[in-house]
């Protein structure tokens, strides 16, 4: 990591320059600045429990402290909390989602939310209690998909992907129920991703998100009927920030770390295929 103090650096010197010339405009609220000492003090990130959070403790007990970075971690147990608590202030910044979730939210709920790299990658999967193989999976049964825009699109896709519905031909990347050409005989119940899991025990089969996967004490490498091709896949989870906040240093050093061959190993051995490293400058 010799990089680390050169980048920290010239963030430090980026975030005074700025300073000097905009005499606090990061107070100023159309500038999108926090207003609250920006690269001052603790970085609190909202993450989901897992991994974004386990991941984020590991930097924080292993990397950040030696960096001169105090990272804090908040978990939330939704999807929603986390950018409204960044887009408030209420914390710096939030990993969990992916940028397509990251877009449609912003344009839903008018928040100003940004990506500033992306992490890791959790395969979406299909789960069966009782099917122990996609063939298993037959006309009358019922399957469990995420219910927001996003993620209930790519679980359509993944189903289109493995033959157990068609898609029309001018589905897109976020797909509905309505887009269905051909459901072969399957149902479908929408429920809000955390919960989807829980209702495994009472549909044929469900399409759940990694996290929620691995919480539910599932391995997707082991367990899923079907993943999500990682090759070019579009869901990597990312680090945000609320607009105007990308070049806070301690912004630009937790980035750093995330992207750093530690995490990778770290990510490799503690989740074994089911959360995989996806290191890139989601900015660009």
């Amino acid at each position: 990591m010799r990089t680390h103090r050169k980048i920290t650096a010239a963030a430090a010197t980026t975030a005074l320059a700025l300073g000097l010339t905009a005499c606090g405009t990061a107070s100023d609220p159309d500038t999108g600045g926090s207003g609250d000492g920006a690269g001052q003090g603790p970085l609190t990130v909202a993450a989901s429990a897992t991994p974004h959070a386990e991941i984020l403790e590991y930097v924080r007990d292993h990397l950040a402290e030696q960096e001169g970075l105090e990272l804090n971690v908040k978990v939330f147990n939704d999807y929603v909390l986390p950018n409204t608590a960044t887009e408030s202030g209420d914390v710096d910044a939030n990993y969990f989602q992916h940028k397509p979730y990251l877009d449609d939210f912003n344009a839903k709920n008018g928040t100003h939310i940004v990506p500033v790299t992306t992490v890791h990658l959790e395969p979406l999967g299909l789960y069966s209690k009782d099917a122990g193989d996609l063939s298993d999976i037959a006309p009358g049964q019922t399957v469990a998909l995420p219910n927001d825009t996003t993620n209930g699109g790519r679980a359509l896709r993944l189903l289109d992907a493995h033959g157990l519905i068609e898609l029309t031909d001018d589905a897109g990347q976020d797909a509905t129920l309505a887009d269905i050409a051909d459901a072969k005989g399957l149902t479908f119940k929408e429920l809000e991703a955390a919960t989807v899991p829980r209702a495994l025990g009472e549909v044929d089969a469900a399409v759940i998100n990694g996290n929620y996967a691995i919480e539910a004490d599932l391995k997707p490498a082991e367990d899923a009927l079907a993943l999500e091709d990682a090759e070019a896949n579009p869901y990597a989870n990312l680090l945000a920030v609320r607009e105007g906040d990308e070049d806070d240093p301690r912004v630009a050093l937790l980035a750093e770390l995330l992207n750093s061959e530690e995490v990778r190993t770290f990510i490799e051995e503690e989740y074994d295929g089911s959360v995989l490293p996806a290191f890139e400058d989601a900015t660009a």
